[in-house]
């Protein structure tokens, strides 16, 4: 299947600044494969092959240096694409993206390591993630140090520690790791660190109700070695109090879109069932019904709303708006507890259909409540909002 495609893709990609109706092309072959993936907790390895093969890795990459240098809203765009064919591949590809836009538009990123990934990432298949949290200090979001260290010596930093959560663990070439030194006043940051050096190991602990294809397992480093100048961004713990800006808020849309498109898929197979339903007692199909039409009303409505607060955040981000990361946390509750509601809107018109694994709709509910879990979370965002309005 992706022999068949590449070329039609390539040429699609080559005739398209921004190359939606290459994702499009892809997203229809994932949607295809999700529902086996889903099933058996695989990793969806030949997703990445063909996105590589498209070009469509280096979407986030600078344009200087080889990519598209797409803006958020596009990227925000095309992750909606997949999220609505495969939220798990979705992820992982969301995750590389932010790493590179905050590589972009950073200066604290060492501009030669940006040039090494981006160079790396246009070649092949070579994705980063950001690992931070931990089964003790949980999401670095709601404070604490971090218990993985490094530690400085003669012939590089030796790192040691367990990260939880890892996605896209089976497929990462590199790691943003969150770490402490061991220094007498530690600093607290992220080191680059390369997948596979000798000391580190994927545990495959992901056994997940909802996007059970992302690998998102446990990875274990001990005593791993790597270079000195792999250092990203290291400061005193009290300098980390305000997040990074760029982080968050592409963070917080890009988590968005795919939760979005979770629903959109829940939308768009809903209609179908009602359309072509037709129990013998009514002898018309549950699309005349009024209550149908009510609840598929209101279905629109969220998304509908969902769509302008993605686009429109996302484009003030691109036209360098000043946005707050309290802003960014409440645009991405509201749009995954919308997304939420559509997938439960849909499962009461549908009765044991929606729930019978031979239906993707099931499917869409537990991946799309994975939303309410996914930093940042909705307490947290909420309890921010209330200080921030309250001056506390």
């Amino acid at each position: 299947m992706v022999s068949a495609n590449s070329g039609s893709v390539r040429k699609t990609l080559d005739a398209t600044p921004v190359p939606f109706e290459c994702a499009r092309l892809l997203a229809s072959e994932f949607a295809a494969r999700a529902a086996k993936h889903d099933r058996d907790a695989s990793f969806p390895f030949e997703n990445f092959k063909e996105l590589s093969e498209a070009g469509l890795l280096a979407l986030t990459v600078p344009t200087a240096l080889g990519g598209h240098g797409a803006s958020a809203l596009d990227t925000a765009r095309i992750l909606g694409i997949f999220g609505k064919a495969d939220p798990s591949t979705a992820l992982v590809l969301s995750m590389h993206y932010i790493q590179h836009l905050v590589m972009a538009k950073s200066t604290r990123w060492p501009a030669r390591l940006a040039r090494k990934l981006a160079g790396e990432t246009i070649a092949g298949v070579a994705l980063i993630n950001a690992l931070r949290v931990e089964p003790d200090l949980g999401s670095p979001s709601r404070g604490g140090l971090p218990a993985t260290i490094v530690r400085k010596t003669e012939t590089g930093w030796r790192l040691t520690g367990r990260k939880i959560y890892s996605t896209g663990a089976p497929i990462l070439k590199w790691y943003a790791v969150w770490a402490r030194t061991d220094e007498p006043v530690a600093r607290v940051g992220l080191f680059l660190v390369p997948a596979g050096l000798p000391g580190t190991r994927i545990v495959e602990t992901w056994d997940h109700l909802g996007l059970r294809a992302s690998g998102s397992h446990d990875v274990i480093f001990d005593d791993v070695v790597f270079p000195l100048d792999h250092e990203i961004d290291v400061r005193k713990p009290d300098d980390w109090r305000v997040p990074d800006f760029t982080q968050a808020t592409v963070h917080a849309i890009f988590v968005a879109a795919i939760y979005d498109g979770i629903a959109r898929a829940a939308r768009d197979w809903l209609v179908d069932f009602l359309k072509n339903r037709v129990p013998s007692n009514l002898g018309a199909s549950l699309a005349t019904l009024p209550r149908a039409q009510e609840i598929v009303g209101g279905i629109e409505a969220r998304l509908a709303v969902n769509a302008r607060l993605i686009d429109s955040f996302a484009g003030d981000f691109d036209d360098g708006v000043l946005l707050s990361a309290s802003e960014s946390n409440i645009i991405k509750l509201t749009v995954t507890n919308n997304a939420i509601a559509v997938v439960e809107d849909a499962l009461s018109l549908t009765s044991n259909h929606g729930l019978t694994r031979a239906n993707p709709l099931e499917r869409h509910y537990r991946d799309v409540l994975c939303g309410r879990v996914h930093t940042p979370q909705d307490d947290a965002t909420r309890v921010t909002a209330g200080r921030l309005a309250l001056g506390i």
